[in-house]
């Protein structure tokens, strides 16, 4: 069952040229001249590298269908984390790589998904948010406010270094997009 640009949605995953793609966002286009067309950006399981690509419409594409498996975050042990999946207890071994660079910021027991597709694993999904604690930060100096944009360094529990508001003191717990590593508000003050 091919699937062609029409069916396109959010999410879904294709395969392109043998390779598993997932589509972060679509846009049809229909020129005044000229056959319509699918603008894309996609985003390579595999290696979670993205790329815009453009699909004359009606162009056919084999489904790739994921599975979604739900794992907890154990721990991390040099370059590996160890997480466990939720439905066999058995616990996995991976390289800090395959996760992505927001795996600084996975507390144990954090939950997340791992996308497999024939048999394979493809990738992570991790939580988009997560909320940390701050255990050292730069002294703010009398005077900032919380607003003007300046912003100064800080460490969070996992041991991660996120640019925070000059108002943010140790102890403070803070909410952080995993996928950026941005500091987006105070969630509770120490």
């Amino acid at each position: 069952m091919a699937i062609d640009t029409s069916d396109f949605k959010n999410g879904m995953a294709l395969y392109i040229e043998g390779e598993p793609y997932q589509i972060v966002e679509f846009q049809h286009v229909k020129p005044g001249k000229g056959g319509a067309f699918v603008r894309t950006k996609l985003r390579r399981l595999k290696t979670g590298n993205t790329l815009e690509k453009t699909f004359r419409s009606g162009e056919r594409f084999e489904p790739c269908f994921l599975e979604r498996r739900p794992y907890q975050y154990l721990f991390k042990t040099g370059g590996d984390i160890t997480i466990m999946d939720l439905d066999s207890y058995e616990q996995v071994v991976v390289a800090a790589e395959e996760i992505g660079d927001g795996s600084r910021f996975l507390k144990e027991e954090a939950e997340i998904t791992a996308l497999v597709a024939d048999g394979q694993t493809l990738g992570y999904d991790l939580p988009n948010f997560v909320e940390l604690q701050i255990t050292e930060a730069e002294p703010g100096v009398r005077g900032d406010t919380a607003s003007g944009g300046v912003t100064k360094g800080a460490t969070v529990e996992t041991g991660a270094s996120v640019q925070v508001p000059m108002h943010i003191d140790v102890g403070d717990v803070i909410k952080v997009d995993t996928r950026t590593g941005a500091y987006l508000e105070r969630v509770s003050k120490k």
